[in-house]
């Protein structure tokens, strides 16, 4: 079934009259005719009859114009986005970010890229980190930020930025040490999806009676710091706006390695969208870290 065919049926249908269709149209009345001619046979139905010297439509034809009006503005509306597509316009980018990444960095990230790039509708899906990598995989999402490596065979990820995890304590600690605050607060764990099992170990061997607190979540580990129920390992972006207003307190270490926390960014396949976006965010990351 050909686009041609229907726009003859349907300027046809208008006019009930083959020959105003053809100059319409500018084709010829048996160019008019054999459109309908072929379309009725792709259909296995007349669409016209015969009303003295006018045509009207059947049954068939009546039910079948407004499908057929359908069909072409969404063939219209297709090849017109297709072509503002190829000069730039109307390109789109999913993200799927981890809760951390989206509770640090990632406001900031999406303002300054939709900034830069005002012709790019962006949506973003925030999902564990764990379903990052299924999310590209699906082609659910464009792009992915995730903190743990994607386990996924089919996709493709880049170490972004490294930073490391700090001793983050309510600020009202002063200059307490980490021994006396690892010794006298509660520990609050499993907020980051990979650095927490080899860290506890370490952990534990320093400081052997340490109190723990599981929290998964990074906002709420942070509340709870403030509040005073506890202290955490935290990669320092996700605490840089809590240390400058001053509510919570980064604690210099002692015995304690920090953990590193890596950022990837994982895609499946490369738009210019998806280009763009890498590059702004390695670029804008190492600038801010």
């Amino acid at each position: 079934m050909e686009i041609k065919w229907l726009k003859t049926f349907i300027i046809a249908a208008s006019y009930e009259n083959f020959r105003q269709a053809s100059e319409d149209l500018f084709l010829t009345q048996p160019a008019v005719s054999k459109h309908i001619q072929r379309l009725q046979q792709e259909l296995g139905d007349e669409l016209f009859e015969k009303k003295g010297k006018y045509i009207g439509l059947t049954e068939a034809g009546r039910f079948f114009l407004p499908h057929a009006q359908k069909m072409v503005r969404a063939y219209e509306e297709g090849v017109g986005n297709f072509k503002l597509w190829k000069q730039g316009y109307n390109r789109k980018l999913t993200i799927s970010a981890a809760p951390q990444i989206a509770a640090s960095v990632l406001p900031s990230l999406i303002k300054q890229f939709v900034e830069k790039y005002p012709h790019i509708e962006v949506t973003v899906n925030i999902t564990n980190s764990f379903q990052v990598g299924k999310d590209i995989s699906d082609r659910k999402s464009d792009v992915g930020l995730t903190r743990m490596l994607p386990g996924q065979a089919d996709v493709f990820y880049e170490l972004i930025h490294k930073e490391k995890a700090v001793l983050v304590a309510p600020f009202s600690v002063g200059a307490r040490t980490e021994q006396e605050l690892l010794s006298s607060y509660r520990l609050l764990t499993n907020n980051h999806p990979v650095y927490w099992e080899d860290l506890l170990l370490q952990i534990k061997a320093c400081y052997p009676h340490i109190q723990l607190l599981p929290v998964t979540q990074v906002e709420i580990t942070k509340r709870f710091i403030e509040e005073g129920l506890g202290v955490s390992y935290l990669p320092f972006s996700m605490v840089k706006k809590e240390v400058e207003n001053q509510t919570l307190s980064v604690i210099s270490q002692q015995k304690i390695i920090r953990p590193s926390s890596h950022t990837y960014i994982v895609t499946k396949g490369e738009t210019e969208e998806i280009k763009q976006f890498k590059h702004f965010v390695a670029e804008t990351l190492t600038e801010t870290s």
